[in-house]
Parts: structure tokens; C-alpha cells; sequence
């Protein structure tokens, strides 16, 4: 008597051969398309410290003064998707607690406006869709997917150049476990200003090109390795003019030890990588590794049910018995 196999155990064995194709295709296809930049972002986050800067209702640097900076970064969705790319319009303030709150950016100390694009698998720059301003290196407003344990290039706008940020171990920010890096900017021209010359020290002359400088006491920035989401970001920022040629400061118009993101802001910032990450493993780790197993456990016990089977005679019951006359 044959066996064959029933509809149960054909279910069984079917569905355990989906679960195996699952798991590596999760894993390996899945996965690396949803690392991928977002482009319909929406936040703010928000730092504070205090230090110096100059007041020109006083006409004169003021010091121990709470000083806020804002960034917005709202992504363009519609750029983004007709490109292909990763793109932001990132607003950023820096106010005193005059300007505070800002009904108008122009009111704020110094204010920019810029647009930053990047392809949205590998984080570098894109040079397109009016860019502003042109920018390069690896790390800017976010770091790359799978942060390694290495220096990183990070764009410093104010700067208009790159500085290297070096791994300096791990970082626990309020309980969520980073990656840290640091890194200096020594003080460096980065334009001209028409001022009185009587500001920079140049009493004969009515209006002088003062030569703007800038330096940063120390840029901290710690990442969530697997989304790249900075989670705490600290910096010292110091400008200055100087009279031309000069190799002193003759006016401080920003200067700050440390600014960085209020609790607020990194409790958010925590919870987005927290949740982000939490969706990457699963689709990268969890899933796939459960899908394997049971996979393979549904599998084996449909191979086997179809194996067994259930009787099936090779003829009809009422042909066995052979006919008397």
C-alpha cells in the first residue's frame, strides 16, 4: 500500500521553505535598502551654554551670557524624490536671551539658511539640486550607517573646510550607548567685515576690511553606530575680528567654552535612534535569525509528515476479495 502526503503536512514543509528563503533575503536584501537617509525629516534640536559675545546696542563684547543655538532641518520631499537624493533646508540661530523668542531669524545674533544634500546609502555629498553651501567630507548633520571606530572628516560650515573628528571610545548619553568623537579647529581666517576702523584699533581710517577669524575649542559629537543619529553634540565656538594683517584678536563677536544639547534635545535625539535602531536589527538580526529557525524546524517536521504520509490502498476496497461463483 502507497502512502501520500496530506494537505496539513504540504502546508508545514511549504510554509518552512518560505520562512528559509526569508531569513537570508531579510538579511541581506532587505536590510541594506532601509538604511537609507529619510527625506521627509522634521526636527529641531536645540543647544545652550554660556559665554561672550558682542552686544551692539552696548557697542561692546558682553561676557556670562546664556547663548541658544537652533537648528531646524526640514527635508524636501518632493526635491527628493525627483532626485534621488537625501534633501535638507537646515535653519540655524544662534540668540541671546534678547533675541529670544525669535519672532524673525534676522533679529537672532546670526542666522543661515542652507541645503544640504547627500546620497542617502553612503551619507557623502551630492553636488546638486542648489546645494548651499558646497560641502564635503563624511559626517555633517548626521554620520553614516554603521558607524566604525575610526577618525571621521566633518564638515565645519563655519569653518568652510573639514575637520577630522577622532574616535575617543564610547559614551552613555542619558543610559543610550554612543560612539564619541572629538576634535579642535586652531584659529583660521575665514573673511572680511567693512567695520569702523576705530573697532579693530585703527584710529586714522574711516572704514576698514577687518579680517574675521575663527577657531573652535572643541567640537564633541556622539553618534548611535547603527543609524549614524547624533545623539549629543557639544561645541566651543570663538569669532573674532582683527585689524588687517594683525596677529591679535582687536574684537570678540562670539566666543564659548562649551554649547551643547539641552536634555531635551538628546532625550529626543535618543529616542529616535533608539527606535530606528531597534527596526534595523530586527530586519537585519532578529527576523532573519528567528525566520531561519523556525524555517528550519517547520521544514523538518513537514519533510517528515510527508514521508509518512497517510495509506492509500492501489486499489478499491471492493476489488480485493477475489469473486465466487
Amino acid at each position: 500500500m502507497r502512502r501520500t502526503a496530506t494537505p496539513f503536512s504540504l502546508v508545514v514543509l511549504g510554509l518552512g521553505v518560505f520562512l528559509l528563503v526569508l531569513a537570508p533575503l531579510l538579511a541581506w536584501y532587505v536590510e541594506p535598502r532601509a538604511q537609507r537617509t529619510p527625506i521627509d525629516t522634521d526636527q529641531t534640536t536645540v543647544f545652550t551654554g554660556t559665554g561672550s559675545y558682542f552686544d551692539t546696542d552696548e557697542i561692546e563684547t558682553v561676557d556670562d551670557k546664556k547663548i541658544t543655538i537652533t537648528r531646524q532641518v526640514r527635508g524636501d520631499v518632493a526635491e527628493s524624490e525627483k532626485s534621488g537624493r537625501a534633501v535638507w533646508d537646515v535653519s540655524t540661530s544662534v540668540d541671546t536671551d534678547k533675541s529670544l523668542p525669535a519672532a524673525d531669524p534676522h533679529d537672532s545674533l546670526q542666522w543661515t539658511m542652507e541645503r544640504w544634500v547627500t546620497d542617502r546609502k553612503t551619507n557623502k555629498p551630492v553636488h546638486c539640486c542648489e546645494e548651499k553651501p558646497y560641502f564635503e567630507g563624511e559626517a555633517y548633520l548626521k554620520f553614516p550607517f554603521d558607524v566604525q571606530k575610526r577618525s571621521y572628516i566633518w564638515w565645519d560650515n563655519t569653518l568652510g573646510s573639514t575637520v577630522t573628528l577622532k574616535y575617543r571610545g564610547e559614551k552613555r548619553i542619558q543610559g543610550y550607548k554612543g560612539l564619541r568623537f572629538t576634535g579642535t579647529v586652531p584659529a583660521t581666517k575665514t573673511g572680511t567685515r567693512l567695520v569702523p576702523g576705530t573697532l579693530v584699533g585703527v584710529e586714522d581710517a574711516g572704514q576698514v576690511l577687518a579680517e574675521e577669524w575663527y577657531s573652535n575649542h572643541g567640537v564633541e559629537l556622539v553618534a548611535d553606530q547603527r543609524t549614524g543619529r547624533i545623539i549629543y553634540a557639544a561645541i566651543g565656538p570663538r569669532k573674532t575680528l582683527r585689524a588687517p594683517g594683525a596677529k591679535k584678536d582687536a574684537v570678540v563677536l562670539l566666543d564659548s567654552k562649551r554649547i551643547a544639547f539641552t536634555p531635551e534635545t538628546q532625550k529626543k535625539q535618543v529616542d529616535l535612534a533608539d527606535t530606528d535602531s531597534g527596526l534595523l536589527r530586527a530586519v537585519g538580526r532578529t527576523v532573519p535569525v528567528g525566520a531561519g529557525i523556525a524555517g528550519f524546524l517547520l521544514a523538518a517536521v513537514g519533510a517528515v509528515l510527508v514521508v509518512r504520509g497517510r495509506p492509500h490502498p492501489d486499489t478499491p476496497e471492493s476489488s480485493q476479495e477475489p469473486l465466487t461463483m
